[in-house]
This record gives structure tokens, sequence and C-alpha cells, in this order.
């Protein structure tokens, strides 16, 4: 938009960190707040202004944005947009805005958090310690080394677990409506497979009439062994009397719910409006259950990252004539350079012996600081003269380029006509992809595990 700031009048209907209005103020938005008015009494008086912030404290659907006449921007201080009539916003040219990245860690850690816990009794053998009581048998835990976690739903909150799993040897699979979303966490595969394979199921999806109801009785006979459930998405997600009948039949050996099927949209209220229902009351007292008041993502530091990030979105809505995109990082290094020999494990000890070279099986990695500051490697790999891990490629050698972010960089390559061999891998170190240049040359592309590869 060519619109100045100046001339934007944004009302704020519930609080947030002061990073947000400070930073819009200063930008020179003009800024107003009513965090006590009904949605009534907003309605009468929203057609005086250009934005809206909010949180959750009530839907905003076509009745209200007939009403608002004026209005350019939606803004949801959360990850999610399901409180909003996305489709008829849109219809009418409005920017609808979110902050999945605000609290995407904070998911990731309690999704962790609530794992661990759930695996090893901790909150029921805190409270028995409390009570006198020293079970060491009844609280004997399970390990997450070794166990297959699904996460279902892979963008912000999904990805985000996935890294907190890594160093706990465990595999981790991912389903997503979305293909080509895998990355060096977690591997995407069919919901099938998911279920096949799971020990650990954890939600990270966003509500929608598909994923309203979606983990029901027959979801959960669907898995092949008795799973873990988490689930730090969205309460409607999960059946709660069906989930009630899982764990008393033990399908689901544990659940840690953040989220719950009953809550209202502002959350406060859920013991307030009548008798508790009869599934709800054994998740209660359900020694294999935990629970938390919809508080991942709620952490002092993603109140603030939220709010940087609408201030953010909101001011790059109004920044004029967008500036020259930075070139999206590709090619970061060189990762290797193999080549075919006659005899590679000889050649091996001559470099070992007369060059120095600390050779392995593998050949031999060259470690080294780059520019940045940043750790880098460099391997430098023989293989046998009759390898076919080079084709198609007949060329004696083939080039390894570290790569920024494999998925994207792999769309790209395909737009632009590029010849991709085979499927992309994803191994402890990092995930691999190989095309072929021009000439034929076989290229692998590595995306590191580690970050500061990158």
């Amino acid at each position: 938009m060519n619109i100045q700031p100046e001339n934007i009048k944004i009302l704020h209907i519930d609080s947030n960190h002061p990073v947000l209005w400070q930073q819009l103020e200063e930008a020179g938005f003009t800024n107003e707040a009513d965090y006590t008015a009904s949605k009534e009494q907003i309605e009468a008086k929203i057609a005086g202004y250009n934005g809206i912030v909010i949180r959750s404290r009530f839907d905003i659907d076509r009745a209200f944005l007939d009403k608002a006449e004026n209005l350019q921007f939606i803004a949801r201080v959360g990850a999610g947009l399901e409180s909003i009539d996305c489709n008829y916003a849109m219809q009418k040219g409005i920017h609808l805005i979110a902050a999945p990245e605000g609290n995407r860690n904070a998911v990731g850690e309690q999704a962790l958090g609530m794992l661990l816990s759930l695996f090893n009794n901790l909150n029921r053998a805190d409270r028995q310690v409390r009570e006198g009581h020293w079970n060491r048998e009844a609280n004997r835990g399970h390990e997450l080394e070794g166990k297959t976690v699904g996460i279902i739903g892979y963008g912000n909150m999904g990805k985000s677990f996935a890294k907190k799993l890594r160093g706990f040897d465990a595999e981790v699979l991912c389903y997503d409506i979305k293909p080509g979303v895998a990355d060096a966490n977690a591997r995407q595969v069919t919901l099938e497979e998911l279920q096949q394979r799971a020990d650990v199921l954890s939600l990270h999806t966003p509500w929608t009439p598909e994923t309203n109801k979606m983990v029901d009785a027959d979801f959960i006979n669907a898995f092949s062994k008795p799973i873990w459930l988490i689930n730090t998405a969205r309460g409607k997600s999960v059946v709660t009397k069906d989930l009630a009948e899982a764990l008393q039949s033990g399908k689901i050996l544990g659940a840690a719910l953040d989220v719950l099927e009953y809550e209202k949209s502002s959350f406060e209220h859920l013991f307030t409006d009548g008798d508790i229902p009869a599934e709800f009351q054994y998740l209660l007292t359900a020694e294999n259950v935990l629970l938390s008041p919809h508080i991942a993502g709620w952490t002092f530091e993603s109140h603030k990252k939220l709010a940087q990030v609408i201030a953010d979105k909101i001011k790059a809505v109004y920044s004029g004539e967008p500036k020259a995109a930075e070139q999206e990082k590709k090619v970061t290094g060189i990762g290797g350079f193999f080549f075919k020999s006659e005899n590679p494990a000889a050649l091996k000890e001559w470099y070992n012996k007369h060059l120095g070279l600390n050779t392995d099986n593998y050949g031999c990695t060259f470690w080294w600081i780059d520019e940045n500051g940043k750790k880098a490697s460099t391997q430098w790999s023989p293989f046998a003269a009759d390898t076919k891990y080079f084709e198609p490629s007949q060329k004696q050698y083939m080039q390894n380029f570290r790569v920024h972010n494999l998925d994207a960089l792999l769309e790209k390559l395909k737009q632009e006509g590029v010849t991709i061999v085979g499927e992309p891998e994803s191994y402890d170190y990092g995930k691999f992809a190989w095309i072929t240049d021009p000439e034929g040359n076989k290229i692998e592309l590595w995306e590191p595990i580690d970050e500061a590869f990158l």
C-alpha cells in the first residue's frame, strides 16, 4: 500500500506487550484501545478504524466485517486465524495477519516438556512424595530413545517440536496435507505409515473443518499399537469421549492436553457453565493424563515475540514500494568433493601417510571457520570405480554443496527446469538431494542438521 502510516487509525481490543503499541506509534500509526467494550459496541464504531488488533476476545464474522467499512487489516496476536471469517475478509480486500513465528518455540518446548513429564510420571510422583509416599516401582518411567514420534501438522509448531527432539535418538515422522514439508528433523510419510509406526502422536494442526473431531475412535483404532497423545494444538480436534474410552482400554497409554474440546474462545470460563461432562471428569481423575490451561506458547518470551512479529508485519503492509528482496541464500559453501578411485582404501592410506590427511572410512573431513565465524567442513572422499552413487552422471567425480533451505531450493529448481535425480533423503547429519547440470555432472545438495554449518 502507498498509504502513509500517519493516516492509519488502529483499534486495539486486547492488551498485548507494550512493544507492539510503542513501535506502531513510533512508525506514525494512530493507536486507540478499548479492552472492555462488548462486540456490539465495537461494531458500532469500527467503521472509524483502518486496522484492528485482537487476540481472542470475540469472533470477527460477516456482520462485523460489513460494519468495518474502512478496515484494511486484521492482526491477530496469535498463531491461528480461525476466529475470523477469513474468506469474507479477503473478499473485502482486508489483509489478515497472524504471528505463528512468535510462539512456535514456546509451543515446541511445552510439547516436549509434557511428553517427558508424561513418560516419567513426574506430576504424579511429585504429588505422592509431598503426601509422604515413596513409590519408586509404581513410577517407573519410559525413555524417549528408540521411540517413533509422529507429528501431524508440520508447520511452525510441528517443526519447532521436531527440532526439540534432536539428541533423544527417537525417529520422527511427520504428516501434513502439504507435500514437501519435511526437513532434516522429520521424515514426511503418509497418515497410514504414521499410524502403523508411531509410539507417540503430537498434534500441531490449526482448527479447520477437516481437523474438527479428527481424533475420534476410528482414528485412534487405526494405530497399530498403543500410543501416547500430546495435544498443544486445538481442543476441538480430539473427541474427548473417544479419548477417555481409549485411555480406559489402554489403546492410548497416556495423554498430555494443553487444549480441551470444551474451551470457550476466551478460555477463562471452563468450569462455570454447568455440570462437567463425565468423560472430562474421567480426565480430571486419571493418573495418566496431564492437563494445562492452554499455556503452550504462553511464555514471557513469546508475549514479546508475538507483539514484535505483529508490529513488523503491520509496518510491512504500509512500507510503500517494496524493497528489493535480499536474494535467498542457496549454496553456502563447498560441502565436499567425491571422485572415483581404483583402490579407495589404498589411496586413503597413501594420503594419510604422505600428506598427513586424517582419513577414515569416508575419506577426510577438513574443519574450518568461515569469514562469519561459523563452523564449516569440507569432505574429501574417494569412491570405488564401479560406484553407482554418481549415476546418472558418467563423470569420475561429484561435487557436494552445502545449501540453506533444501526444500525451498528444490521447488525453485523445479520451476527453473533443473533435472532432479531421485528423492530427497534425510539422515542424522542432514538432508540430501541430487541434481545434474547441463553437462550431466551430478551435484549433491546438503542441508546440514547443525544450523551452525549454514
